[in-house]
């Protein structure tokens, strides 16, 4: 096949989550399966400096916006590790900023992002003619490439070398949809009979997500649980209905992890490298770790970590409420993010109240964040949702073991550990499924009693080391959504 993804964000040209690390990573496998590849992104500011060198094609693109004709120039350079091709679409106007989507200096997102993702979502298109690149499938991803199936299946449907394109969108969190006021309607060059309750407009709003997931030919998110809770009130985020209409066309793909990154046998960011088979080198990293943090060494005392931006979403307002009694727990905690000044000031608090027992690095650390994950016992993810998550993912590679809650793609990756579970070999770490601070605290518990049976923990840790949470794995699952898509002709 031929597979062209395009995305806002791409590891390591851009990045402000982990949509990036999906678009730098899936079609590097994608690839090795045997398909033609390309890679279509915006050439933001920092992506001049920001990975391996890119190289002017001397190819321009032209993209009509209401009565003005917009020019963008095409950009390549390969994606690291690879010989897939990235094209990089510039346009100082829109993308030689400080930030990729917020205006920082405004504390808001930047006013002409509306503008700014209309010209991409069709100069993404506009690259596939001009350049003459093989695609078969455009897949898309989140909101700001959410109008390119729209385009696809009216104005550009008739056009050589786009004619048949099939679509897959990928929503990687769906509470970000690109909502804008009816007037920018006037910008995306559609008709207004478009601007409907059924296709584009959402309460009186143009909708950019929305777009995608009416008019692509196949719909995914990050895992399973989550494509599941998103056709739900509670999280479908007033798209639920339209979820619904499509749930035959909606899968779940969980995201996979980079193994030549994050995997305790060769990192090179931690003080000694350990595997399933052999992880004496787990205690080392832990001694190092507490003695950076300037927490005492204890002996049988688990050390949790958590790596989390600082928000509820993540979690945080339930563990404001159990993290006193948590603090009476035989355990120690430390913590790495930044996010909401409320939960700042809340763990910095904490740690004055509970010397030795709990601290907080309000910073992004990428370093520390793979020591965390090598030294820590247990890591504490508890989010109120979550569409597929990845530290859970390190986690169980790191022999550190997941306590969650059961939700999107933390319920797809984590089996909770009972009697049953832990004797088959299938348990890999704790769960809870009411989301309150009293279910949470359960669950600490019951892993801190686990935590004192050597033996079944040993066991624990190696069932969740052996685990296959590999791009390869989710590579092969797109694979086949890409031929339902294909086979929809």
């Amino acid at each position: 096949m031929n597979i062209v993804v395009a995305a806002s964000e791409v590891t390591p040209f851009s990045k402000t989550g982990g949509l990036a690390d999906v678009a730098g990573s899936l079609p590097k496998h994608l690839a090795k399966l045997g398909h033609t590849v390309s890679v279509i992104a915006p050439l933001y500011r920092a992506t001049r400096t920001a990975g391996p060198e890119i190289q002017d094609t001397g190819r321009f693109i032209d993209v009509k916006i209401m009565d003005k004709h917009v020019t963008g120039r095409i950009f390549e350079s390969v994606l690291p590790g690879s010989e897939v091709p990235i094209y990089l679409i510039s346009n100082d106007e829109y993308y030689d900023r400080d930030d990729l989507y917020f205006d920082k200096t405004k504390n808001a997102d930047y006013a002409d992002n509306c503008e700014r993702f209309v010209f991409f979502s069709q100069a993404i298109l506009e690259t596939i003619r001009t350049l003459g690149i093989p695609a078969d499938i455009l897949h898309c991803n989140d909101w700001q490439t959410g109008l390119a199936p729209a385009y696809v299946k009216t104005l550009y449907a008739k056009t050589r070398g786009l004619a048949g394109l099939r679509t897959l969108l990928t929503v990687h969190n769906l509470a970000y949809q690109g909502v804008f006021w009816h007037w920018d309607m006037k910008l995306t060059g559609f008709d207004w009979e478009l601007f409907n309750w059924r296709q584009l407009e959402f309460y009186g709003k143009l909708n950019c997500l929305k777009a995608g997931l009416v008019f692509a030919d196949v719909l995914t998110t990050v895992s399973r649980r989550y494509a599941e809770e998103i056709q739900t009130e509670e999280f479908g985020c007033g798209l639920e209905g339209v979820l619904q209409e499509r749930a035959g066309d909606l899968y779940g793909v969980v995201n996979g992890v980079d193994y030549t990154v994050w995997n305790p046998e060769h990192d090179t960011l931690i003080p000694a490298t350990y595997s399933a088979a052999d992880t004496s080198g787990k205690a080392a990293c832990k001694k190092a770790l507490l003695a950076a943090q300037n927490l005492p060494e204890r002996e049988g005392v688990p050390l949790v970590g958590i790596i989390s931006r600082l928000a509820a979403q993540k979690g945080f307002d339930i563990i404001e409420l159990a993290l006193d009694d948590m603090m009476k727990l035989d355990l120690q905690l430390v913590v790495l993010g930044t996010g909401e000044r409320k939960y700042h000031d809340l763990l910095q608090a904490a740690a004055k109240r509970h010397p030795g027992k709990i601290t907080v690095n309000l910073a992004f650390d990428n370093k520390l964040a793979h020591q965390i994950e090598a030294g820590c016992d247990m890591f504490l993810m508890p989010s109120h949702y979550e569409p597929c998550g990845l530290n859970q993912l390190y986690s169980l590679r790191y022999g550190t073991v997941p306590i969650v809650r059961a939700t999107g793609g933390l319920a797809d990756t984590v089996v909770g550990c009972h009697y049953e579970t832990l004797e088959n070999s299938t348990a890999t770490g704790f769960t809870f499924k009411k989301y309150g601070p009293a279910e949470l605290l359960g669950a600490i518990r019951q892993a801190l009693d686990v935590y004192q049976r050597p033996e079944d923990w040993a066991k624990l840790v190696r069932t969740g080391m052996e685990q296959d949470w590999s791009w390869s794995r989710s590579a092969s699952e797109y694979e086949q959504l890409y031929e339902k898509a294909l086979a929809g002709k």
